[in-house]
């Protein structure tokens, strides 16, 4: 039974250390939804963070992002556990209300799924929450819905993603991620071996008894 716990136990460390997050994450645009509205391509977009898949929603309209472009990223939470002086407008801009700007944009990025129609106010509307020369959406009644419960939302699903650098100018573009908990893959790797381990002593157990 050593061998087990300690197989086990090993396990469970290697799984801890592998999703503690690095200060800056590599992040890669890969590419877009294929829905415009406006003239210009609108969320949801995709592409990876830190190795691992993530759905990216632009927040930023003053900036722009290639496709294939790979840039270092700081991740801020929206639960307010942290300052926001890595993000944009929480640190660069200094927006005062940024918190509830942000918690409004998360609200408004969780509406994609169900209003497939709605794909171009939804994005002018996160964009005009922080930039008034960005597209105006067809009505307010996205930022109207959004002011009245984007306090429901559980923000501890939601982080921004900031490049570097953030007060420097002609930066990729901010987002926010609503992030899976998908293992790394040295995670999985170390995880997978562990069991590996615990089938051989199994095995060698029953030809023992046997």
């Amino acid at each position: 039974m050593k061998v087990v716990r300690f197989a086990l136990l090993f396990a469970g460390l290697s799984l801890g250390a592998g999703s503690a997050f690095a200060d800056l994450l590599p992040a890669t645009f890969d590419g877009v939804n294929g829905v415009a509205a406006f003239g210009f391509y609108v969320g949801p977009y995709y592409g990876t963070l830190d190795g691992a898949p993530v759905t990216f929603y632009c927040v930023d309209f003053a900036n722009e992002v290639h496709f294939g472009e790979s840039w270092l990223a700081n991740e801020t939470p929206l639960d307010g556990s942290s300052d926001l002086s890595n993000t944009r407008y929480g640190g660069a801009v200094d927006l005062p209300n940024a918190l509830a700007l942000y918690q409004e944009a998360a609200w408004l990025t969780s509406q994609y799924a169900g209003n497939p129609n709605d794909y171009g106010d939804i994005q002018a509307t996160i964009w005009q929450l922080f930039d008034p020369a960005a597209p105006t959406p067809s009505s307010d009644a996205w930022l109207l819905l959004a002011q009245q419960n984007y306090q429901n939302l559980d923000f501890s699903l939601y982080d921004v993603i900031t490049n570097a650098n953030v007060q420097a100018t002609g930066q990729v573009q901010e987002f926010i991620i609503d992030p899976a908990p998908v293992p790394e893959p040295s995670a999985i790797v170390l995880f997978g071996t562990a069991l590996l381990l615990i089938c051989a002593f199994v095995r060698r157990r029953i030809r023992a008894a046997v």
